[in-house]
């Protein structure tokens, strides 16, 4: 029913930018919610930053660094990363609310090192 399709994680150094995007396709016509999520080798998945209606939420730990953009045009959801910290390194994926149903991208890799 829908389908979702990340791009842009890579290696960056300390204090560098990376920008993701997640491309939805299928039924979305009635979205509750959409987000970002991360998984550290060895930690829970936490959230990142989630979108619903107006407002979009931030973790802690993001604040100021991360931002949300979304292209309805594109049915595209970017999130822009700056001031990367090596505690950023993880696996990102992005979720979208359908109908009270939670749809997953397949992740990408995002290595802050120097």
């Amino acid at each position: 029913q829908v389908q979702l399709v990340e791009s842009g994680g890579g290696l960056v150094q300390p204090g560098g930018s990376l920008r993701l995007s997640c491309a939805a396709s299928g039924s979305i016509s009635s979205i509750n919610a959409k987000g970002w999520y991360r998984q550290a080798p060895g930690k829970e998945r936490e959230l990142v930053a989630i979108t619903a209606g107006v407002i979009t939420n931030y973790a802690d730990s993001v604040k100021g660094r991360f931002s949300v953009r979304i292209v309805n045009a594109k049915n595209t959801m970017y999130l822009q990363m700056n001031s990367l910290k090596p505690e950023d390194t993880a696996v990102y994926y992005c979720k979208y609310v359908v109908r009270g149903y939670s749809y997953w991208g397949q992740g990408t890799q995002v290595t802050v090192s120097s």
